[in-house]
């Protein structure tokens, strides 16, 4: 009882408006390690942007795999520092997120794919290659952007031509990624 309390401490002291006081307070959720990954899951739903950021972040620190499904959910928070810090958060929990995120690079949200595909790249696994190359076709400059970094980053040779394409894509960002990449190939 008495840790559960004081993980119910430390997690409404990350909407303190001091930066170092968010930070100390999620190292110590952190030290906690397992026991607070059920409170955390439960403060991605709270109303105040810091709390469910730095609930995030410790999370994916703490490579709460059982939290896989609530983060995919945190891709769509109205915040989008909360949903950079999601994308981050499922990079770090690794493989065990590759087949949920492959999963969402269909939802209706273009900032769930894109976050989806940014954290593909980060993990780097090959299985998401196919999906990726989808991805390049993506509505969305921002999701294709995701994609064409994500593949860039997993090096598989099947990108080679979806990359070469991509040096007509009309986002600047995504012609970059792939000029860069097919300079290194």
């Amino acid at each position: 009882m008495e840790r559960e309390n004081s993980v119910k401490r430390l997690i409404d002291t990350l909407k303190d408006d001091d930066e170092l006081v968010q930070l100390q307070a999620m190292g110590l959720l952190e030290e906690v390690g397992e026991p607070a990954v059920d409170p955390l899951i439960e403060a991605l739903d709270n109303e105040d942007k810091n709390i469910r950021k730095g609930a995030v972040r410790v999370l994916g620190n703490i490579k709460a795999e059982r939290a896989i499904e609530p983060l995919i959910q945190s891709l769509s928070d109205p915040n989008k520092w909360v949903r950079r810090e999601t994308s981050g958060a499922l990079a770090n929990i690794g493989d065990p997120a590759v087949e949920p995120l492959i999963n969402v690079l269909n939802h209706g949200d273009w900032r769930v794919r894109g976050g989806a595909a940014w954290a593909l790249g980060k993990i780097g696994n090959k299985k998401a290659v196919d999906p990726l190359i989808k991805s390049m076709k993506d509505e969305s400059g921002f999701v294709r952007g995701g994609a064409a970094w994500a593949l860039s980053r997993v090096g598989d040779e099947k990108a080679d031509e979806p990359l070469k394409e991509a040096l007509n894509d009309k986002s600047s960002f995504v012609r970059r990624v792939a000029e860069n990449y097919l300079k290194k190939v």
